[in-house]
């Protein structure tokens, strides 16, 4: 739970010139997850776009397989495929292997770093050459 920056990611259609995205999760009383996407899109001053999708975790994976809803009634598939023990670093994939996130507990991560999830990246058979660096703004 918690605030987590997009680092890279192969994008959705809304986030292929996404700037300063950030994924928030909220754990509600009922266990359903309260989530908000914000970026700006095509540049740094641009108005905020905000997204409230409906997440769920399916039961008995291990709380790894998450579902998310945009829209009724369609569900897309999310598995938290990597998540270092310090829970500062994150990686975001579908079996579809459409669509991937590298997310991080702040808005920069050191190039080794990025390296070394990158790798996982293309452990996990993704095309790292569709990767995108989502621009973030220093606080």
């Amino acid at each position: 739970m918690g605030d987590w920056y997009v680092i890279t990611c192969i994008p959705t259609v809304i986030e292929t010139e996404a700037y300063n995205a950030i994924e928030s999760y909220q754990l509600e009383k009922n266990g359903s997850i309260n989530t908000t996407f914000v970026f700006r899109k095509d540049g740094f001053d641009r108005p905020e776009k905000r997204y409230n999708p409906h997440r769920f975790v399916v039961e008995n994976t291990g709380n790894a397989v998450w579902g998310m809803q945009f829209i009724w009634p369609f569900k897309s598939e999310f598995i938290i495929a990597y998540l270092d023990k310090d829970y500062t670093s994150t990686i975001i994939a579908r079996n579809a292997r459409d669509y991937v996130w590298i997310m991080a507990g702040t808005p920069f991560i050191n190039d080794s770093r990025y390296q070394g999830l990158k790798k996982i990246v293309a452990n996990l058979d993704y095309d790292v050459n569709k990767l995108r660096k989502v621009p973030h703004q220093p606080h």
